[in-house]
């Protein structure tokens, strides 16, 4: 086992005071995590924000670890499985982190060996911690769950999300046509800047909303939920797949739900979770990240965050994303 650094190290985290708004968030210092069998630590260059932790503040979902954040990227410390050398270059995501296990809104984590990922890159660390969850999370969507193939249409509900705008970039480069829903009209340019052909505003039924660009779409990635997803199903042709991957729209289920009523004949409905990721079915082996990466600092991807935060700031970046104001990926610097 590789050597541990040294006991009782301080460092700088944001933890929850207790469960409610972005004010319970706030910066302390506390003793930094030790490695443990099958596990390696990080120290932390910067991190993503995501919805999911707007949940895990509010305790929407139940008991959570005091240290939030399900991905970051950084530098080995120490690895207990001798796979990664310190100082190596590494993302993590998921593995429990935030939820079962202090996360990356720290100076360093400890992250489960299967939920890391060696990368080689001299992209900056702001372009790198835009990647892990919304990048690993839309490639899996619609390489795996999808099968989405060139030329076959996509459609994005939710696409100015970082989840959303991160499927859109790859689908793109893939050479699908992409259909992009957004809530307002003025976030039409973002969507045609990032590749979308068609973008929809739809206020009503979507499958109507498509009647002028065409047929029904190959595929969906509903981002907004079960709010949506009754209809995104009657948007699909007959042989085509939806796949569920966020809940931008809210936590309620689906009420009255009846598949023998509601459900197309004929249209595959998936879900993909990426706290999934680690396991032995959804291993991050099978994401090509080290290709992502690279396709990112050729500028081939689209990738940046739309703002950067200090960790100072992360209350006011959890205050503007529960307002909806990201249109991307925020990222903090520590």
């Amino acid at each position: 086992m590789a050597s541990q650094p040294i006991l009782e190290i301080d460092m700088k985290a944001i933890t929850r005071k207790q469960f409610g708004g972005p004010e319970m968030l706030e910066v302390v210092e506390v003793v930094a995590p030790t490695v443990q069998p099958g596990t390696v630590m990080i120290e932390v260059r910067a991190f993503g924000l995501n919805r999911a932790e707007l949940y895990m503040r509010g305790g929407e979902w139940g008991n959570v670890a005091e240290i939030s954040g399900i991905e970051c990227v950084g530098r080995v410390i120490a690895d207990a499985t001798n796979r990664l050398s310190p100082g190596q270059t590494v993302m993590a995501l998921m593995g429990g982190m935030g939820r079962t296990i202090n996360g990356s809104y720290a100076d360093y984590t400890v992250v489960p060996a299967s939920n890391v990922i060696p990368i080689e890159t001299s992209a900056p660390w702001e372009v790198l911690a835009a990647l892990p969850e919304t990048y690993a999370t839309a490639w899996t969507c619609l390489h795996r769950n999808l099968e989405l193939k060139a030329g076959q249409r996509l459609l994005v509900r939710g696409g100015t999300s970082s989840l959303g705008q991160a499927a859109i970039d790859l689908a793109v480069q893939l050479g699908a046509e992409v259909i992009a829903t957004t809530r307002s009209a003025e976030r039409t340019p973002l969507l045609h800047g990032l590749g979308a052909q068609h973008v929809v505003t739809a206020d009503g039924a979507l499958v109507d909303a498509l009647t002028p660009i065409g047929r029904k779409v190959d595929a969906v990635l509903d981002l907004i939920g079960n709010s949506t997803i009754v209809d995104s199903m009657r948007a699909t042709r007959r042989g085509g797949r939806v796949c569920l991957a966020g809940f931008l729209g809210g936590l309620a289920p689906v009420v009255d739900f009846n598949p023998l009523s509601q459900m197309p004949s004929g249209v595959h409905l998936s879900f993909f979770g990426s706290f999934n990721f680690g396991s032995d079915d959804f291993s991050l082996s099978d994401i090509p990240m080290q290709q992502i990466v690279n396709l990112a600092a050729e500028g081939k991807l689209r990738v940046h965050p739309s703002r950067i935060f200090t960790f100072s700031e992360v209350a006011h970046a959890h205050q503007l994303m529960e307002r909806n104001e990201a249109q991307g990926k925020f990222v903090v610097l520590t």
